[in-house]
């Protein structure tokens, strides 16, 4: 597939059987996805569908399918391509090698041929040398198109290029006729080759995975391919490898760089414990790392899996779009068949001259451009935000991005690292406080039960076994020791159990001033003693509130924190902020600000998850749960704060980018349509306009593809791109 006309072919040849519902077709991933009803179509049936319109189709999984009849000449007459290889290891082939490419030489030879012809012999002659060029170069368009009509969709390109060439020969401009078939097919390719270039983004993506791993077994390393690779198994990493899988280091340092997976360029150093991705590259030492995902749960699988799903997330504007097209085509061949018939009939004007200004109308008329404007900016945007470290699910979250009027943070692992560390323990009653809340906090995965067991640990401390624990969202958790229970909450949470003495209350208070966050431990309703944790803001914090106040959207912190460690926070990033909210409060929170306005939530814990879902856009940073990424509209795998304006700005950009693209397709056809009643324009300029249009549109949309998140509230293009653009 080539252009969104091409998606919306298979849609609409599927989408007519009985039985089928939710039709999704991807044009970069080249993906068909449907919910089939199997008692009243077969897949087969759906199957022969897509082939009837000349697509190839086949399995997920397997090699690609080569579409039948792409063109007519006879085998041999190019050289033969290769047996197709697995799906994953399959490289497009060379534009020569395609069906459409194989129609522009046979068409240029055919056009080529009928001009040596006119220069040798006759006139008349040279006519039925033209007319064959021109039916031999039109046949496989015309079958197509005829195809396209017996599935319901008769007002397509095949079928207006059909109308007017075979039109032109009508009336006796045989070799125009031969030189739009030939034009016609040069717009193929190049629609081809561009399509083919927005893809290798997601396919660079795809490769960033190694084949193959080493993995030690019985005390050897083995090579052995990198897909069946299994969690809890033990992989090394030489220098200058690409790690083969996500997982836990568990010998050796090392830096490792990262940008190919979340494109920050300073690589990151790798000591025992920390988080290793696939496709990220050991730049200095060996490294031993234990696998802790499977190849197609890893991070690149993940990136390259949303990335696809989000185009079949089609954005209100192209929604729009192709629904206008679905009128604009029969609008079309109408206004050609009036301007064909009327003035003949009405003023007594040639018939001849007339029908020719019809057939260039039909040509020029063609909404390729118009239909291929939005799906190729949005693709091409979901591609570069991938290779920055942006994933956002869908043109409709695009477009909700560039509206967005203020930004709400989540202060703990967004705004701050996440990673707090215990500075104060005040037991009340004995030593045993840090132990019985270290032994609650088992197996937590909140960055303040984290930080008390990592403390526990670091005192040596030995941490009793915990029954029936259970977290208390936005307050604490619980569990029972030694036949009681105890629980780790929040100075709120202590208040409403009723074991904070006045004493506490002072502790409290003073070390909240402190910017310090406060929990209480207890055991039934006797007090033990409190832990403090503080959680530094992340370095480029601050930055990205300025950018985003410079970009005139409005920032707020919303916390479960309590209002003087949130204020200590917000001073130092000058930002609004609310205090001590639970999970339901921030729901309400958001709901509040987005009346009138368009809110953006980052977060990055389960607590953030309702949060993220009720915002017109929720973002999930990287290092969040997979719960926070799922319910998120996008996400930031570079944890980076700094990220959340550059993601504004790359869906700004290609909105505007989608705005230039409109101009461009509906422009040119104004002029062309102007141009083309009064008889200024033929049928070969006609083509060319229309062809033109859609390879700029493209184009323009490809520039997307170099975007780098600047400071300046624009995208920065590397040097190569804005001078082809300059150009183009």
């Amino acid at each position: 597939m080539d252009c969104g006309a091409c998606a919306g072919k298979v849609r609409g040849a599927v989408e007519r059987l009985p039985g089928v519902e939710g039709v999704e077709v991807a044009l970069m991933a080249e993906r068909l996805r449907l919910t089939l009803d199997e008692s009243r179509t077969s897949t087969d049936r759906v199957e022969t569908a897509v082939r009837a319109i000349g697509f190839g189709i086949s399995a997920k999984g397997a090699a690609p399918e080569k579409p039948k009849g792409g063109f007519v000449l006879p085998d041999g007459a190019f050289p033969a391509e290769p047996a197709p290889r697995p799906a994953e290891e399959v490289t497009p082939p060379a534009w020569h090698a395609t069906s459409k490419g194989r129609l522009l030489l046979g068409t240029g030879a055919l056009l080529a041929a009928a001009w040596a012809v006119h220069l040798v012999f006759s006139e008349q002659v040279a006519q039925w040398a033209f007319i064959l060029a021109t039916l031999i170069g039109l046949f496989p368009v015309a079958r197509r198109a005829l195809a396209m009509a017996r599935a319901g969709m008769p007002f397509t390109i095949e079928m207006l290029m059909t109308i007017a060439a075979g039109g032109a020969l009508f009336i006796g401009a045989a070799e125009e006729a031969a030189l739009v078939v030939f034009l016609f097919a040069v717009g193929e390719m190049l629609e081809g080759l561009a399509s083919s270039k927005a893809r290798d983004g997601i396919r660079a993506l795809a490769r960033l995975v190694p084949k193959t791993a080493l993995l030690e077994s019985g005390g050897r390393t083995r090579e052995v391919p990198a897909d069946s690779l299994r969690i809890g198994q033990v992989v090394l990493v030489r220098p200058g490898d690409r790690v083969p899988a996500d997982g836990e280091v568990i010998d050796g340092i090392s830096g490792v760089d990262e940008s190919p997976v979340t494109g920050e360029s300073v690589p990151s150093l790798k000591e025992p414990g920390a988080e290793v991705f696939a496709g990220s590259i050991n730049a200095e030492a060996a490294l031993r790392v234990r696998v802790t995902k499977r190849a197609e749960d890893n991070t690149i699988a993940r990136i390259v899996r949303l990335v696809e799903e989000a185009e079949t997330a089609r954005a209100p504007t192209e929604r729009f779009i192709d629904r206008f097209s679905r009128v604009y085509m029969p609008a079309v061949v109408g206004a050609a068949l009036l301007v064909a018939i009327v003035p003949p009939l009405g003023f007594g004007q040639a018939w001849g001259e007339w029908t020719y200004r019809a057939l260039a109308l039909l040509l020029i008329g063609c909404p390729c451009a118009l239909v291929i404007s939005v799906p190729a900016a949005i693709a091409s945007a979901l591609s570069a935000g991938a290779r920055n470290g942006f994933l956002m699910k869908g043109g409709a979250v695009i477009e909700a991005a560039a509206r967005i009027t203020h930004v709400a943070f989540d202060k703990t692992g967004t705004l701050t690292h996440g990673r707090p560390r215990v500075t104060d323990v005040v037991p009340s009653a004995g030593a045993e406080v840090l132990a019985l809340a270290a032994g609650v906090e088992a197996g937590a995965s909140h960055p303040l039960g984290k930080a008390i067991l990592a403390r526990a640990e670091e005192d040596g401390v030995t941490v009793p076994a915990a029954t029936s624990a259970r977290a208390i969202p936005g307050k604490g958790a619980e569990g029972v020791i030694d036949g009681a229970v105890v629980t780790v909450g929040s100075p709120r949470l202590a208040e409403e159990a009723g074991v904070l003495s006045d004493r506490d209350r002072a502790q409290v208070e003073a070390l909240e001033r402190e910017g310090k966050t406060v929990v209480i431990v207890w055991r039934e309703a006797a007090p033990l003693g409190l832990i403090a944790l503080r959680d530094e803001p992340r370095a480029d914090a601050a930055d990205a509130v300025r950018q985003l106040r410079g970009m005139g959207i409005t920032p707020i912190m919303l916390t479960g924190d309590n209002a003087r460690a949130a204020a200590a926070i917000a001073g130092g990033l000058d930002i609004e902020y609310r205090a001590g909210l639970l999970p339901a409060d921030k729901v309400s929170e958001v709901q509040k600000l987005g009346r009138g306005a368009q809110v953006m939530v980052v977060g990055d814990g389960i607590n953030d998850a309702p949060a993220l879902a009720v915002a017109d856009v929720g973002v999930a940073m990287g290092s969040g749960t997979d719960v926070a990424l799922e319910t998120a509209h996008a996400a930031i795998l570079r944890n980076r704060v700094g990220d959340v304006p550059g993601k504004i700005r790359l869906a700004r950009a290609t909105m505007a980018n989608i705005r230039q693209n409109v101009a461009i397709a509906l422009g040119l056809k104004g002029v062309f349509l102007v141009t083309t009643i009064f008889g200024i324009t033929g049928l070969w300029i006609a083509i060319l306009a229309d062809t033109g249009a859609t390879v700029l549109v493209t184009l323009n949309a490809l520039r997307l593809l170099g975007f780098r998140p600047g400071r300046e509230g624009r995208a920065k293009m590397p040097r190569r791109v804005e001078t082809a653009a300059a150009a183009t």
